[in-house]
């Protein structure tokens, strides 16, 4: 994926990080390029394929954790790493810490010893939006990330736990995750996503962007009331609210009474998931998440099948 700067200022805050990226593929492999994750030398976020190929590269990333640096290499996927893909992925490793953080996109810097400058920026300009980082004469150039969908998940009880731990490795998401008291998260939460606290959750909804998708499963369904009157008032792209059938009738009552006319409260997805799934806070979260991956509008869409 290109280069997320939020997400990187928050993995340097617990000391130096790695980033590996496959830069380029060939053949059969477990990625694309662009795929990436953070090594630190205790833990790894995200992931470039799994098997040999992953274990090699973290152990590399560990090693030049303690020199710093910048290293490019291309691991055939073969007899040699005891895979069968038979394809090759180039990688490309980078130390990061508070002082060498980028402050902007594009980020660019010399990959190769022989890069050559001319004409360089002329080529960036044309260069399209893109998920991977580009190699320009020796010049490696990671752009922006290209447009994330805006999710907010209101609760970290079971469910809400569920989801993040599904949706926080996806690179098409932004996370908001909302409760209303720190002790309410779990102690480690992905760098992907952001953690609010704040005592009156409905006042945060005007400050969520008009676009955002939104999934209301709170402890307690007078602030999930409250949640679906803010956001109908404010404007969503979608907005699933997680209960029952009875849950969603004496809702559709009270949203009425409250003013909001009836295709508006339409709009809202309840029960959310997959039914036939079950229950399990994990078989919700799945549900939710294969909607979310099957079609790019709403929830409200995906479960009436409107093309």
């Amino acid at each position: 994926m290109s280069l997320d700067l939020d997400r990187l200022k928050r993995a340097v805050g617990s000391g130096p990080v790695a980033r590996i990226v496959v830069l380029r593929t060939a053949g059969s492999v477990p990625r694309e390029a662009g795929a990436e994750m953070l090594v630190w030398q205790d833990r790894t976020e995200g992931t470039i394929g799994g098997g040999a190929l992953e274990w090699e590269a973290i152990a590399a990333a560990r090693d030049l954790l303690i020199r710093g640096g910048i290293v490019e290499r291309t691991w055939p996927l073969g007899p040699g790493l005891g895979q069968c893909c038979g394809g090759s992925v180039t990688t490309v490793t980078e130390v990061f810490t508070a002082q060498n953080l980028p402050q902007s996109l594009p980020y660019i810097r010399p990959l190769r010893v022989a890069a050559q400058s001319g004409g360089l920026m002329e080529r960036l300009q044309s260069l399209p939006a893109q998920a991977a980082p580009a190699l320009i004469d020796g010049w490696l150039v990671d752009t922006a990330l290209p447009h994330q969908r805006d999710l907010w998940i209101w609760g970290a009880g079971h469910v809400g736990r569920a989801l993040v731990s599904v949706l926080a490795p996806l690179p098409d998401y932004r996370l908001t995750w909302v409760d209303i008291a720190a002790d309410r998260f779990p102690s480690e939460i992905a760098g992907s996503v952001t953690p609010v606290v704040a005592a009156q959750p409905e006042r945060l909804v005007p400050h969520a962007p008009r676009t955002a998708e939104h999934l209301v499963l709170t402890h307690s369904h007078a602030l999930d009331l409250s949640l679906c009157h803010a956001l109908l008032s404010h404007g969503f792209a979608s907005l699933g609210l997680i209960g029952s059938d009875t849950k969603w009738a004496r809702f559709r009552a009270r949203l009425t009474a409250l003013g909001h006319p009836a295709d508006q409260i339409g709009r809202i997805l309840c029960p959310i998931g997959d039914p036939n799934l079950g229950k399990h806070p994990h078989a919700i979260a799945l549900g939710v998440a294969t909607r979310l991956l099957l079609r790019t509008d709403s929830l409200k869409d995906q479960r009436t099948g409107t093309p």
